[in-house]
């Protein structure tokens, strides 16, 4: 989710890949609630850290507590930001079908509001 935002605002100003631990499957509620704000990420497909082909990077933004260690490893000797932003595992959320889009919308905006926080739109 974090990378279809950032992509949508800033994709034509910044390079943005996502990538984690290990590679997961398509979330329908993801897909769905991103789309609620004019995000397609029906084509989307997940990559892991090690997957990735350029390993220069300006900043590193992790979500989880796995991540920003691997991060932080990965960055041990080079000059890269590296900021954690906890958020919530989507992948935890139970209950019917509305309790589950509430969660993935809850971090959805979430994710919307750190991001437009540290680049904002500029007009």
């Amino acid at each position: 989710m974090a990378e279809g935002i950032l992509k949508h605002f800033h994709g034509d100003k910044i390079f943005v890949d996502s990538a984690g631990l290990t590679a997961g499957e398509k979330n329908g509620y993801m897909i769905e609630v991103m789309d609620e704000i004019g995000i397609d990420l029906s084509r989307h497909s997940s990559k892991t850290i090690n997957s990735l082909q350029d390993t220069s990077f300006d900043l590193i933004i992790t979500l989880t507590p796995e991540t920003q260690h691997a991060a932080v490893e990965l960055t041990r000797w080079m000059y890269c930001d590296v900021i954690y932003w906890p958020t919530f595992d989507p992948d935890t959320i139970r209950g019917k079908r509305e309790e589950r889009l509430i969660g993935f919308r809850q971090i959805r905006d979430d994710l919307f509001n750190k991001i437009q926080s540290k680049f904002p739109l500029e007009f």
